[in-house]
């Protein structure tokens, strides 16, 4: 009976990334706004606890203004979930969740969130996704949600200020 109920919860969700003391989180990737000559400065590291810690500062300074993590991978089909699911710990700013159906495509899907600060969890409606490039919106419609080969966590919130995001799961559900 254990193993037909643990069955059917895993038919209901699928792990993108479940971060432990064992993982190894060498294949996320820190893109600041440097690459454009900004000055912010994000790290992925693992705690104690084994959940990822995306942290850092947010600078204005040379027209930046963002920090993001990324994930690439092969190609997952996402056919019959409906929705993103994070366990986290925030510090009370807003992230944005990102998806690439194709690691080369220019633009991201996206969708925001506001942390509270405290352990808490995140659902995100895939359908609520929208497509940008360099924060304008683009004229396509909103996430597909057959397929993704990246995720990704941003901030940029049009101030100076230093970012603490813990995360320990992301999962699709239905």
């Amino acid at each position: 009976m254990l193993y037909l109920l643990t069955f059917l919860c895993a038919m209901h969700s699928q792990t993108l990334f479940d971060f432990n003391q064992d993982t190894d989180i060498s294949q996320w990737r820190v893109v600041d706004d440097v690459v454009m000559g900004g000055k912010s400065d994000g790290k992925m590291l693992l705690n104690e606890a084994g959940n990822g810690v995306f942290s850092g500062t947010v600078s204005l300074e040379n027209n930046g203004g963002f920090s993001s993590v990324r994930h690439r991978f092969e190609t997952k089909s996402l056919r019959g979930f409906g929705k993103l699911k994070m366990k986290i710990k925030g510090d009370g700013s807003r992230y944005q969740f990102r998806f690439k159906t194709d690691s080369s495509d220019r633009h991201s899907y996206i969708a925001y969130f506001d942390t509270s600060g405290d352990r808490e969890t995140i659902t995100l409606k895939l359908s609520d996704f929208y497509p940008a490039f360099r924060g304008r919106t683009l004229d396509m419609p909103n996430f597909p949600g057959e397929s993704a080969e990246e995720i990704a966590i941003l901030i940029g919130n049009k101030k100076a200020q230093e970012f603490r995001l813990e995360i320990d799961k992301i999962e699709l559900v239905h």
